[in-house]
């Protein structure tokens, strides 16, 4: 990676405004709120550091979502905002800080620290260094978050019976190990080099950097040229071979890419899903996961304003390794009287992209908000890996799970049921024609086992349902699957029988209906912890509906409507957990109806 000389003298020029600084209206009037003020010292460290807004501003969007940015009468080409590479807080550019650097590359060296961490212990240190030449762009993040590591005990209790609330009490404890173990020491380390070893390192400053990385990088696709410097001899730097082909566990969380990222039983299963490889190498390009100032403002939404490209040559912007922001609507048709990039119905509009198709969970889980009515909400279901034991049988069945690969758990998108047994509405008929997945098995034995009529309708995954197959299935069930396993193979085991195979010969043992009426019970068994101490999804459009009541008539000048106003108000991260457990609710009624309806069809089919 280029170095960067603007980064290395910018504590001696930014905080020294010259004239037309000190003339500016912003600065000079009494009247310049605090957010004013941060943004003119942060709009001239974009500019010292040759970022251009072409097309767009920053500015301050509402509480909920901090900086923004906005859509300005300037782009000729839909380019709104270009940012060198140089300026990206990368693994690489960490290693190469000229005061942190060396120490960061020896606990790099030594297996102290991953790519994650790396960044991570950075911005924990540059965060509390006073002279930090970051401090302008430190100064317009956020202190706070909305994801269930900021609750306060009382918040955190509105996840109850939710995924996220057993995930977000083993995160932070494991976040905690991982500060009192290491990060307080690498941190109290590295300020030391600083000249100030007295400076305690607290948890909440470490819990302040794991968010910012979190809820802000991106997986850049940097060019291979860039991120492996060549050395005399024209071979890769090793050490930035070590960051792309290094491990990345830390916190388990995922990466964002142009708009795509970045479920526990519980903390393990959501750590799965969001969690995705720090850099991938394909071809020319490297992809590496890091933080752009500038790009970062970006809010989320469904339809996205805005994407975000990386320029290697400087065709396209100018500037040689940059990221820029580009208009959704230049990828639309412009008007003949106007000008490409121009839309006058977009000035002064917030520009958004899309962190990609997340649920709710996710998105409270790494961003700390969700959206009404997220087309993209999911529902985990999962069996329980520890009562496998307490079931008749266990150790046959635990084979023949191992044998199928079988899963014991199973995201469910709202989406499939557009092609369920009762579709939405707004569903179209081609959502109704897609099938979910392959239920269907090459079946070779008897025959006597008929493919159900509703399969095309089924909207669990199969594998999930061959667990629950397996998990269900009688003793005599378990003598046929047996014996129709060793006609395949034979007696003396000749060979082992393929995951299909055992698949196959559960299926016409055992059918569907034991299987779906246990996936019935997980399903209620669900309901009734999501419902447990919060009620029903009924109550919780009733607290959303009396909060928003309230928050319209909290100015109310007549002070009994006031009080009474005051007793509805929700903090926002109660309503954001109210309003992603009812959309859980929901989710639940909606699958269980869709489980029931197939249990009466398996059990009619199996007479």
């Amino acid at each position: 990676t280029k170095s960067n000389p603007f980064i290395k003298a910018l504590h001696t020029t930014i905080f020294s405004p010259s004239k037309s600084d000190t003339e500016s209206p912003t600065l000079s009037s009494a009247m310049a709120t605090p957010e004013e003020a941060k943004l003119h010292q942060f709009l001239q460290w974009l500019e010292l550091n040759r970022a251009e807004l072409r097309g767009c501003r920053i500015k301050y969007s509402e509480s909920s979502k901090g900086f923004g940015i906005f859509s300005s009468n300037h782009a000729s080409d839909g380019i709104l905002l270009v940012v060198p590479l140089d300026l990206a807080i990368t693994p690489m550019s960490v290693l190469q800080d000229p005061l942190l650097g060396p120490e960061c590359r020896a606990m790099f060296e030594e297996g102290e620290v991953d790519d994650r961490l790396l960044i991570t212990l950075f911005l924990t240190v540059e965060h509390l260094r006073e002279n930090s030449s970051w401090k302008p762009y430190f100064d317009m993040l956020p202190t706070t978050f909305g994801n269930p590591l900021w609750f306060s005990e009382d918040e955190l209790l509105e996840l109850k019976g939710t995924t996220l609330y057993r995930a977000a009490q083993l995160q932070k404890k494991t976040l905690q190990s991982l500060f009192d173990e290491k990060v307080k020491r690498l941190a109290t380390k590295l300020l030391t080099l600083d000249g100030h070893p007295e400076r305690d390192v607290k948890f909440e400053d470490f819990l302040w950097a794991n968010s910012i990385f979190w809820s802000r990088a991106l997986n850049i696709p940097f060019p291979r040229c860039y991120i492996f410097p060549m050395d005399s001899e024209g071979q890769d730097s090793d050490i930035s071979s070590k960051i792309v082909n290094s491990a990345t566990q830390t916190n388990g969380c995922g990466s964002l890419s142009n708009g795509e990222s970045a479920k526990v039983p519980e903390y393990d299963a959501l750590q799965d899903k969001v969690a995705s490889a720090a850099s991938i190498s394909q071809g020319e390009i490297v992809w590496v996961e890091g933080l752009v100032p500038g790009i970062d403002f970006c809010n989320h939404d469904f339809k996205a304003a805005a994407t975000w490209e990386v320029d290697g040559t400087g065709a396209t912007t100018g500037v040689p390794f940059s990221m820029y922001l580009l208009s959704v609507s230049q990828l639309t048709r412009v008007l003949p009287d106007q000008k490409a990039g121009e839309n006058p119905s977009l000035i002064e509009k917030e520009i958004s992209i899309s962190y990609g198709n997340k649920g709710n969970e996710e998105l409270l889980y790494l961003y700390g908000f969700v959206m009404n009515d997220n087309p993209d909400d999911y529902l985990m279901v999962h069996y329980p890996v520890e009562a496998i034991q307490n079931v008749d049988f266990s150790d046959s069945k635990a084979q023949l799970l191992e044998a199928q690969k079988a899963e014991l758990r199973c995201l469910l998108p709202r989406s499939l049921l557009n092609r369920g047994f009762f579709p939405p509405s707004n569903s179209s008929e081609e959502d109704k024609d897609k099938p979910v997945s392959s239920q269907v098995c090459n079946y070779s034995w008897s025959g006597q086992r008929k493919m159900p009529s509703y399969v095309h309708n089924l909207v669990f995954p199969a594998n999930f349902l061959n667990a629950l197959r397996t998990l269900a299935m009688k003793e005599n069930e378990l003598y046929r699957v047996s014996s129709l396993l060793e006609e395949l193979v034979g007696s003396g085991g000749e060979r082992q029988p393929t995951d299909t195979e055992v698949q196959a010969a559960i299926w016409e043992a055992c059918g569907d209906s034991g299987a779906l009426q246990l996936l019935v019970d997980l399903l209620n068994m669900k309901m009734l912890d999501l419902e447990e101490g919060s009620g029903t999804e009924e109550n919780d459009t009733e607290l959303l509906e009396k909060a928003r009541t309230a928050e319209t008539s909290e100015d109310c000048k007549e002070s009994r409507t006031s009080d009474i106003a005051q007793n509805h108000l929700l903090s926002r991260n109660k309503q954001s957990s109210i309003i992603y457990r009812r959309g859980q609710k929901q989710l639940t009624r909606l699958f269980v109806k869709e489980a029931e309806h197939a249990l009466q069809l398996a059990l009619t089919e199996e007479l």
